[in-house]
């Protein structure tokens, strides 16, 4: 079973119908055979996880059964065909790693992370770059704290080493966030997480303070990009 995560840039005149849109493509994701599940979601301005969104801009995570169920949707979805309408696209498949934790109360569709849930999260179980989503539903009277700590760590990470792409992503403008990030090696998004203060102590204070009502941690092998994100395909080379 693997994952993929898309992401789709439109033309600025055509963001008022993509919002509509987000809402009502969540419907035919409930008939797509083989897909396990599968998220819409709106992106913020540029590679920032604080306050703002880009309209023009949408991703799509989603777990599968197999990669012929992947290359089926790819095929013949209206969903992928609409895909066709963006300015840019860029999609990856992701073999899941490790997790822990739960989206919507189960972890990415149940057997689908069975494996990988039962596994720690390990630093290089393959060599080359691995992709890390992080997803949260924070609890209101958190959001202003939450969105504090976001701010001070956003521009800390750019131009961290190993790190090749990242994108904040969420169900909701605030309260449901998530981060796709995506690095060189898995040693160097470890040196991050142990040597960034700034992590360290977002970090500890959600974890003493109980800013999540939910939360997921998953790493995953991407594999088999394909697109452009900005101009480029960041795992090109990798």
């Amino acid at each position: 079973m693997i994952a993929s995560f898309h992401l789709a840039r439109y033309p600025a005149h055509a963001a008022p119908r993509e919002m509509v849109r987000s809402l009502t493509q969540r419907l035919s994701f409930g008939r797509v055979r083989g897909l396990r599940f599968a998220r819409v979601l709106g992106t913020g301005v540029g590679s920032s996880t604080g306050w703002g969104a880009d309209l023009r801009r949408w991703a799509v995570f989603a777990a599968w059964d197999s990669e012929s169920a992947l290359d089926r949707f790819l095929a013949a979805s209206s969903v992928a065909r609409h895909w066709e309408r963006a300015d840019e696209v860029w999609s990856v498949r992701l073999e899941p790693l490790g997790a822990h934790g739960a989206w919507a109360g189960r972890p990415l569709g149940r057997e689908w992370m069975a494996a990988a849930m039962a596994a720690p999260v390990k630093v290089d179980v393959a060599p080359g770059p691995v992709a890390v989503l992080t997803r949260a539903a924070v609890r209101p009277r958190h959001w202003a704290r939450f969105h504090r700590a976001a701010a001070r760590l956003d521009p800390q990470l750019d131009g961290q080493p190993g790190l090749l792409a990242r994108i904040g992503v969420g169900e909701l403008p605030v309260g449901r966030l998530a981060t796709m990030s995506f690095w060189t090696s898995g040693a160097d998004l470890d040196t991050f997480v142990r040597a960034q203060a700034t992590h360290r102590d977002i970090v500890r204070r959600t974890a003493a303070e109980g800013w999540y009502s939910e939360e997921l941690f998953a790493r995953f092998r991407p594999y088999g990009s394909w697109g452009s994100w900005d101009g480029v395909d960041p795992l090109v080379g990798q």
